[in-house]
């Protein structure tokens, strides 16, 4: 399972899934999942063909984002989605996809709400609420 990595054997584990994606090798269902995230983001193939990629620091005092947290939303996004978690999420997203129609653009404007909701959770010390992250979809 992914989530009960260290950070540097997560981010292996999407070096791996990626290298075995264009070697046109077998993947078992989570690195399919993080296959078709990558593909969507070129910006990040280069990266993921480096061993580099595991110990390097993202900071946004750089002006940064972090491939990997980014990569790792659109899955928690994914799943959350496939299991209507919080209740009311898939709607949502239907919702927004037939508004703009961009599958990919709707999860980053969905994303901006988890992290928004991730971001708020750690700063009170509580788990995330899932009222103010619905109420903060709506507005998608």
């Amino acid at each position: 399972m992914l989530f009960n990595r260290d950070r540097s054997e997560m981010r292996r584990f999407y070096l791996t899934a990626w290298r075995k994606y264009r070697a046109n090798q077998p993947l078992e269902p989570l690195e399919a999942a993080i296959a078709e995230v990558v593909v969507q983001h070129p910006e990040y193939h280069p990266l993921l063909n480096s061993e580099a990629a595991v110990e390097r620091e993202w900071g946004p005092e750089q002006g940064e984002s972090n491939p990997f947290l980014h990569m790792g939303m659109h899955l928690g996004l994914r799943e959350q989605l496939a299991t209507d978690r919080p209740p009311g999420i898939a709607g949502l997203h239907r919702a927004a996809l037939l508004r703009y129609g961009d599958p990919h653009a709707v999860e980053h404007r969905m994303m901006e709400c988890l992290a928004e909701a991730l971001w708020t959770a750690q700063q009170r010390g509580t788990a995330p609420d899932e009222r103010a992250y619905l109420a903060c979809l709506e507005q998608i």
